[in-house]
């Protein structure tokens, strides 16, 4: 039965919940606080950042005007692009990753969403963003190359590998399970790649007028949305002798590996923008509810008696929830494909910096609905039993029931709306995380000398994956074998990622202290729950995880060894510059810097 959002009656906490329970807590004031945060982090630090720290010319001729293909390199509207970089980096682990930490108390998973959004993932998102586009959009990968060395190109390039082969095995997992269990989503999920199609010929061939082309898209989503709702596509349960679940996988997949091949303006930019439009549409009408309805937080502040089994939340907070305060995906897309399609390098810091913010307010939202969408403690409780529970469950049923009490949408239809803004969330990153894959295949494949298209790149990516999903069965279940690994694998990128900007900044004698206590402090906890996971995996005689773990503890622990090299050496080199035309650093001084 779906809860709505009333005051906690007066009954004692259970036992369970009983502790710090914030009775009183209005949900309004945890809303307020932390859209301050993040739009004071935009306003002031991002300005700060963009001025003093990387510097950011107008003047710049971007590698999106001088490389331009029309396939990858292509210049876009700074909000066009700030829509495909938002919805490619969010996917659903901003719902996922904060509805499972609040198991430990909306307290420290508020304060890592808000404190992490504005202070690293911003500074994180918008430094690699800058540093692929001064360096004609080349991957944070290549770069690792060049500013630590080859072995820590090498070493880096297997992080980046199994991070996206994680993210697109999982996500199709999820996504199908969505689609099989909210058959009103399957319609809007479909249908918006049509849409998409349609963005993409009206602003690149037809040139019409963007904010027109913007609301109509919009309208055309939310019309397939209420569509949907009215006509669920449900799957018989042997659908073509693989069932829904494994149906809507392989469909995925093919998708995927076509959008990856077409140039980025005829779908998967405009598929991301106006999935962009849509679900910030969704985030601020489930941001109304809250303040329509002022519920209080049923969630104790600060859980003091949690369910047996349940992990120490110092380190694993800082993993479980990545997405949303720090990630390392976010570093990926960002010198992937965002890089490739900046106009002016003034954009950054609004696609980079703000990129980031839209998917701290995805978190925060996540956290209120999850937190505040239930009427009493034991209704919370009876979703989260163990850790691990909760997800996008618990933000379906919590953010609907407020969308139905605040504004009198019908529960069915806005289990709909969020199920859908899931499921878009997943399937940009998905058809992302696809064609960045393919593009890591390529240069694994040029530097052992292989010369690979972009059609054998992209089959390589999906057999591989389409392997790992099916390998425990038609659901597609073997696509979950290796997400455990994706909290740790996810922050050690984004710690790697810090620490070239942190290298180029010193070569630039530019101020990197602001990059290198965030860089410390992630560093830190991801490594902590590599060797907690170590411990768990040896536990459970799980040998694949215990033997990737090692796999990823290893490279990363040589990384950091070459990184902190690199940066002995980049202290003592001469100053570098750098230009208004794609003017990189010299041959000699890139060698000189990871020799």
């Amino acid at each position: 039965m779906t809860a709505t959002p009333e005051l906690c009656p007066d009954r004692p906490p259970t036992k369970r919940s009983r502790g710090k329970n914030n009775k009183n807590m209005n949900a309004l004031v945890l809303l307020i606080i932390g859209l301050a945060m993040m739009l004071g982090g935009y306003f002031l630090y991002s300005r700060y950042l963009a001025s003093k720290v990387y510097q950011l010319r107008v003047a710049y001729h971007t590698p999106a005007h001088s490389m331009k293909d029309g396939v990858d390199y292509v210049p876009t509207n700074k909000y066009v692009l700030w829509g495909h970089h938002f919805t490619s980096v969010a996917g659903a682990a901003p719902i996922v990753g904060p509805a499972i930490a609040v198991i430990w108390g909306w307290l420290p998973a508020f304060l890592w969403v808000t404190i992490g959004t504005v202070f690293i993932a911003g500074m994180h998102d918008l430094g690699t963003l800058w540093a692929s586009t001064r360096h004609k959009g080349q991957s944070i990968g290549t770069l690792s190359g060049r500013y630590i060395g080859a072995r820590g190109r090498n070493l880096f390039l297997v992080v980046i590998f199994l991070l996206l082969l994680m993210v697109v095995a999982a996500f199709a997992v999820v996504i199908s399970g969505l689609l099989v269990n909210t058959p009103t989503a399957v319609i809007p999920t479909w249908g918006a790649i049509v849409v998409a199609l349609f963005i993409g010929q009206a602003i690149y061939r037809f040139h019409w007028n963007l904010p027109i082309v913007s609301v109509v898209g919009v309208v055309a989503l939310y019309t397939l949305i209420m569509i949907g709702d009215r006509y669920p596509v449900v799957l018989p349960e042997d659908f073509l002798g693989i069932g829904p679940n494994g149906f809507w996988i392989l469909t995925l997949f093919i998708y995927g590996a076509l959008a990856s091949l077409l140039p980025v303006w005829v779908l998967l930019q405009p598929r991301d923008y106006i999935n962009g439009l849509q679900l910030f549409v969704g985030l601020a009408i489930l941001y109304a509810s809250f303040i329509i309805t002022a519920p209080k937080l049923v969630a104790p502040m600060w859980n003091q008696n949690l369910p047996e089994g349940t992990p120490s939340m110092v380190p694993l907070l800082f993993v479980t929830i990545a997405c949303g305060a720090i990630s390392g995906f976010h570093g990926i897309v960002a010198s992937g494909t965002s890089s490739k399609q900046i106009d002016k390098e003034t954009d950054e810091r609004f696609v980079g910096y703000f990129g980031a913010i839209g998917e701290g307010l995805l978190a925060l939202g996540a956290i209120l609905a999850t937190t505040a969408g239930f009427r009493t403690v034991a209704e919370w409780e009876e979703i989260y039993t163990a850790f691990g529970q909760g997800g996008v469950k618990a933000f379906v049923q919590g953010g609907g029931s407020l969308l139905n009490a605040g504004l009198g949408i019908p529960t069915s239809l806005s289990a709909t709306i969020l199920a859908t803004m899931a499921v878009l969330f997943a399937a940009t990153t998905m058809d992302t995380g696809i064609r960045l894959q393919r593009m890591v295949v390529q240069e694994i494949a040029e530097i052992i000398g292989v010369k690979l298209g972009a059609l054998g790149a992209t089959v390589i990516v999906t057999v591989v994956a389409l392997v790992l999903t099916f390998s425990a069965g038609s659901d597609g279940k073997g696509g979950m074998l290796i997400w455990p690994l994706f909290g740790t694998t996810n922050q050690l990128m984004a710690a790697l990622s810090l620490v070239i900007i942190c290298v180029i900044l010193a070569r630039l004698r530019r101020n990197f202290v602001m990059i290198a206590i965030p860089l410390v402090f992630v560093l830190v906890m991801s490594v902590w729950s590599l060797f907690v996971q170590l411990g768990k995996f040896y536990k459970e005689s799980n040998w694949l995880l215990l033997s990737l773990d090692v796999v990823i503890l290893i490279a990363a622990l040589w990384v950091c060894v070459e990184s902190v090299a690199a940066m002995k050496r980049a202290t003592e080199l001469p100053k570098l510059e750098f230009g208004d035309r794609d003017e990189e650093p010299s041959a000699r001084e890139v060698s000189a810097t990871a020799s």
